[in-house]
């Protein structure tokens, strides 16, 4: 071995100590013996020193080796024992070896090459049990440290899931509060509009030019007013899973004109064009008019609010028999490629500040995007900073409610053409063909 060993002899006999040290030294192994005669001197012994083996007489004044090797491992002294025994009991040698002794070697087998050989399997197996019950003490350091940090990865989780509570909540109690106060401002700003459009009637009297200038001031602020508080009481009931879709049969030209025709004024202040092109065959469509509307004022507002010069274009047209499309085209601002994905966020813009050059509540879009979904269809944005923005809305023509059964929905198409076709006639409803595709 490599470097010196440090080796217990305890032996009463003289002639058997001197035998054992001439056996190591002839076998050349680098050690340093220490002598006691008795099992008291050996206990007294370990304390004060730390030894790579105990070579023990089974044979002892005070005990034998198996009481002896008994008293060592009880008080947690774990080095390894070889026990030396004129004696060749196998029973013997079977209770060392469960007391705790490391080997069992008969004198009458003592020989250099034997006892070297015994004294480095003792030592080698010694220091792999300790090699490996040090391993499983950092192990299981290892699970203590996994089991705290566990432990406080689950109050954490619990500190987390309380506040997300808390947050759920509080956002409940926000759109609560902001649908209510959306609709108790929405009457008194109903009535200021109401009161507006009379005195502009000339029913109460001539107006001044002057007074007729700020009576449509009021009248075109309240509607913004509105409409902005409208976005708010959508979106919260949005938020709550309240804003539905109530389908009905109606005529989609007439629905797109009427909001036209409700936005132009807004276009001829700006000095924009206004322009719309119908390309539908069959016009008749089963869908939530109201919704439809909606979307369409957002869309309109929009452009009209980022548009400067140029002008807008409204084109409606049937993508199949089962869905038509509404295109709302605008020569403004556009929208940088990078913010695309952002302006169905709801409350985002462009410019965040207070001192920003476009108004609004930033939830115009996310309602449309929201509405379009729950409709069964799709809006898709292109845009170029500087060349204007195309906003495509797909929807199907005939919407089915969410409330609805299986067997309404698996049965809608038919349902649908024979509403239609009592409605409006079987003329207007070419069934049984293709309606044509317009390609992009």
């Amino acid at each position: 071995m490599e470097q010196k060993l440090k080796v217990l002899i305890v032996d009463d006999d003289e002639v058997d100590r001197m035998a054992v040290r001439r056996s190591l030294l002839k076998a050349g192994v680098e050690i340093e013996l220490s002598e006691v005669s008795d099992g008291n001197s050996a206990i007294a012994a370990f304390p004060e020193n730390s030894y790579d083996c105990v070579l023990l007489d089974y044979l002892l004044p005070d005990q034998d080796g198996l009481t002896l090797t008994r008293k060592i491992r009880s008080l947690g002294i774990k080095v390894p024992i070889v026990v030396l025994t004129a004696q060749g009991d196998e029973q013997i040698a079977v209770e060392l070896m469960k007391a705790g002794a490391t080997d069992y070697l008969s004198k009458s087998r003592l020989s250099p090459e034997i006892l070297a050989r015994v004294l480095r399997n003792a030592i080698r197996v010694y220091r792999a049990e300790m090699e490996v019950e040090k391993a499983h003490q950092q192990l299981q350091e290892s699970n203590n440290l996994l089991t705290r940090k566990n432990k406080e990865l689950e109050r954490q989780q619990q500190q987390i899931e309380l506040q997300n509570i808390k947050l759920v909540e509080g956002s409940r109690l926000k759109s609560q509060f902001l649908g209510t106060m959306s609709h108790e401002l929405r009457t008194p700003m109903n009535a200021i509009i109401g009161f507006s459009q009379l005195l502009l009637r000339h029913k109460c009297g001539a107006l001044s030019h002057q007074q007729k200038d700020l009576m449509e001031r009021i009248l075109n602020n309240s509607k913004k007013l509105l409409m902005l508080l409208n976005e708010i009481l959508d979106f919260s009931k949005l938020e709550v899973g309240q804003l539905d879709v109530k389908p009905g049969i109606f005529d989609l030209s007439k629905v797109v004109n009427a909001t036209v025709v409700e936005i132009r004024s807004l276009a001829e202040q700006k000095n924009l064009s206004l322009q719309v092109q119908m390309n539908l065959e069959n016009p008749i469509v089963f869908n939530d008019s109201t919704r439809v509307k909606q979307i369409l004022m957002n869309l309109l507002s929009n452009a009209l609010k980022f548009t400067e010069s140029g002008g807008i274009a409204i084109e409606v047209k049937e993508l199949s028999e089962n869905k038509v499309a509404i295109a709302v085209c605008d020569t403004g601002i556009g929208i940088a490629p990078t913010n695309i994905k952002s302006i169905f966020e709801a409350f985002w813009q462009v410019e965040q500040d207070t001192n920003r050059k476009y108004s609004g509540t930033g939830l115009g879009l996310p309602i449309v995007n929201a509405l379009v979904q729950m409709m069964g269809g799709k809006i898709t944005v292109k845009s170029q900073l500087n060349e204007g923005s195309i906003f495509l809305i797909e929807l199907p023509r005939q919407v089915v409610p969410v409330s609805q059964n299986r067997e309404r929905v698996l049965n809608g198409t038919d349902i649908y053409k024979k509403k239609v076709l009592e409605s409006v006639g079987s003329s207007q409803f070419p069934s049984g063909r293709r309606m044509p595709r317009d390609e992009e």
